[in-house]
């Protein structure tokens, strides 16, 4: 398999809407592109690896306008499913003392629409697949994303970010099964500590990394924030810190670690599984401070504006 080969990003697309002010007769609201899969597929591309994304995207106007940012950064859409089904919009309002509200419609939404039968739109040649945030939770994408998974995990890099999302799924215990049924599957499992923390409160990091290298994951990564890092292989742990920096917002930050994650895999030729299987220590504790340093550019900016290769160290 080449080294260039796409690094494949599955799961939704989105309009995150805020509110912005009011008018006489209402509200002036303000649609922006995203959806964290969206988001990897962009950071991937931005650092110079070729990126699909595998999703649905509506034919009304607010899905031709995804697609444009899609095309715009380099994203092959050669997978994308177009259907009938709406965009799916995140509505975010404040209240009269600034505090954020947030309301969610997604239900029958154009990037649930995947289906097995569209699996044969991907190529035969892939570098790595990249899943993560609520489409893997949610129907009928979540029962596409086990057939691909079950698919493709001997002959490609298997890569997963739970990203919790409480407010398309309330129940914990469906997240949690989720990410037991895709830690024995993926080679790469990457959290948060906020999402570590909801998924299992009290349990420890370092007894958790175990158990899934355990069941298979050859790098295990949990993010934490402004104090960087953690990363487990078979060789065990090490960890990283975060630069210092001003940060403006954390929007993307988790995104844009994955994606400098992938990327670097790729770079030092460990992109399979046959290479994560050879993973050093080493070369996990560079790949840490690599995306830990994306993740602070992403930080010292407006939204998922997420780097490029040019702003990063040219070695790993």
């Amino acid at each position: 398999m080449s080294d260039k080969s796409p690094i494949v990003v599955c799961g939704e697309s989105l309009l995150d809407v805020f509110q912005n002010g009011e008018t006489p007769t209402g509200l002036t609201l303000d649609a922006v592109v995203g959806g964290s899969p969206l988001n990897v597929a962009m950071g991937v591309a931005r650092l110079g690896h070729p990126a699909l994304f595998f999703g649905g995207l509506s034919r009304d106007f607010l899905g031709e306008r995804i697609e444009r940012s899609l095309r715009a950064e380099g994203i092959s859409m050669d997978a994308v499913l177009h259907c009938d089904a709406p965009t799916t919009l995140s509505l975010v309002g404040l209240d009269a003392q600034g505090v954020p509200s947030y309301r969610f419609y997604g239900h029958g939404g154009a990037d649930r629409q995947l289906r097995p039968e569209h699996l044969d739109r991907l190529p035969a040649e892939v570098a790595a697949f990249h899943f993560g945030s609520y489409a893997c939770v949610v129907e009928p994408i979540a029962a596409t994303i086990e057939a691909l998974v079950e698919q493709r995990r001997h002959r490609s890099v298997i890569a997963y970010d739970p990203n919790v999302r409480l407010n398309v799924e309330p129940d914990l215990a469906i997240w949690r099964q989720r990410v037991d049924w895709m830690a024995s599957r993926s080679h790469l499992l990457k959290l948060s500590d906020e999402d570590f923390e909801r998924l299992y409160p009290g349990a420890s990091p370092e007894g958790m990394a175990r158990h899934w290298l355990a069941a298979g994951v050859n790098l295990v990564m949990l993010t934490r924030g402004g104090e960087g890092a953690v990363a487990w292989t078979r060789e065990g742990r090490c960890e990283v810190s975060a630069p210092r920096i001003s940060v403006i917002d954390t929007v993307g930050a988790g995104d844009t670690f994955q994606a400098s994650t992938l990327v670097a895999l790729a770079e030092l030729g460990r992109l399979s599984p046959a290479g994560l299987a050879r993973l050093t220590l080493d070369e996990a504790t560079r790949i840490a401070a690599f995306a830990a340093g994306a993740a602070a550019i992403t930080c010292t900016r407006r939204g998922p504006d997420l780097p490029r290769r040019a702003q990063l160290p040219a070695q790993i």
